[in-house]
C-alpha cells in the first residue's frame, strides 16, 4: 500500500524526523502515537505528500510524487488536525467539498448519496442545514470526518486515509463511533494511518502501532509488542502499568 524508507525532515536547522521507516499493507490500521513534539503530525504530512521531502514515498507501487493530483485524491484523503473554524457554509456544503474531485460544476446523484451516507454515519445528518459556524467543536470535527470519508466513497480498490488527531473535541460515544468508521473502512481492504493520543484506544483498534519520541521510532509492531511498560515509560518519561483488557484482551495502559 505505502512504503517509505529512512524519512528525514528538518525545518531550518531543527531535525524533526530522523531515519523513519514505514510499511503499511492493504487492510491495515496503523496508529502513530507519542508525546507532544515527537513528530507525529510531521510524519503524517510527509507520507501524505503535503510536506515536500527528498524521500521516495511509494504508494500503490508508484512514487506518490508521480501521481496526478486529481486522480490521487480519489485514492487517498487526509483529515488535518487544524481545520478552519470560520466556514460560511451549511454543513451539507462543507461535506460536499469532499466530492469535488468527482464533478466540475454540479454534483451528481452519486455525490449526494456519498455525502448523505457519511453524514449519517458520523451522526451529523440532522445538522445538514445548519450553518457550520454555529456548531460546537465536536460537531465541526465530525463534519470534517464526514467530508474526508465521503471523498473516498468510490469503486476504487485499496484506498488510504490519513487522519491527524480525529478524536479532538469528541465525546466518548463519538470517539468510538469515529474509530469504528475507520476500522470498518480498513476491513474492506483499505488502509488508515491515524495519529492518536489515547493509547488505550490505539491498543483496541489498531493493527500496528508506531511509537515515536523526538522524531525517531521508539517502537513499532503489534499493540501487544509496542505497549510495554518499558517502551511507554521511556517514550513519555512517565511511569505506567500494563494490564490485560478484561473484554478485548488487548493491552490496557494505566498511567501513574
Amino acid at each position: 500500500m505505502i512504503k517509505a524508507h529512512q524519512i528525514n525532515y528538518k525545518h531550518k536547522e531543527f531535525h524533526i524526523l530522523n531515519g523513519i521507516d514505514v510499511a503499511l499493507e492493504y487492510g491495515e490500521f496503523l496508529a502513530i502515537v507519542g508525546p507532544n513534539g515527537a513528530g507525529k503530525s510531521s510524519l503524517l504530512s510527509v507520507l501524505a505528500n503535503e510536506i515536500k521531502s527528498k524521500q521516495h514515498i511509494i504508494f500503490k507501487n508508484k512514487n506518490i510524487k508521480d501521481w496526478e493530483v486529481k486522480e490521487l485524491s480519489k485514492h487517498k484523503a487526509k483529515f488535518s488536525q487544524h481545520n478552519s473554524n470560520d466556514i460560511p457554509l451549511e454543513v451539507k456544503d462543507v461535506v460536499m467539498m469532499g466530492r469535488y474531485p468527482y464533478f466540475d460544476t454540479q454534483p451528481k446523484q452519486e455525490d449526494h448519496d456519498a455525502m448523505n451516507s457519511m453524514m449519517d454515519e458520523t451522526d451529523v445528518f440532522h445538522l445538514k442545514d445548519r450553518e457550520y459556524n454555529t456548531l460546537s467543536g465536536g460537531e465541526k470535527q465530525r463534519v470534517h470526518l464526514s467530508r474526508v470519508m465521503a471523498q473516498l466513497q468510490n469503486e476504487i480498490a485499496h484506498k488510504l486515509v490519513f487522519l491527524d488527531e480525529p478524536l479532538n473535541n469528541l465525546d466518548i460515544k463519538h470517539q468510538y463511533k469515529a474509530l469504528e468508521i475507520i476500522k470498518n473502512f480498513t476491513k474492506k481492504a483499505n488502509s488508515a494511518i491515524v495519529v492518536l493520543h489515547d493509547l488505550n484506544l490505539a491498543a483496541q483498534f489498531a493493527d500496528k502501532v508506531l511509537l515515536m519520541k523526538s522524531g525517531k521510532v521508539s517502537a513499532y509492531g503489534k499493540p501487544d509488542e509496542v505497549f510495554t511498560a518499558e517502551n511507554i515509560s521511556k517514550a513519555y518519561n512517565f511511569p505506567c502499568t500494563i494490564c490485560q483488557h478484561p473484554i478485548h484482551n488487548n493491552p490496557m495502559i494505566i498511567f501513574g
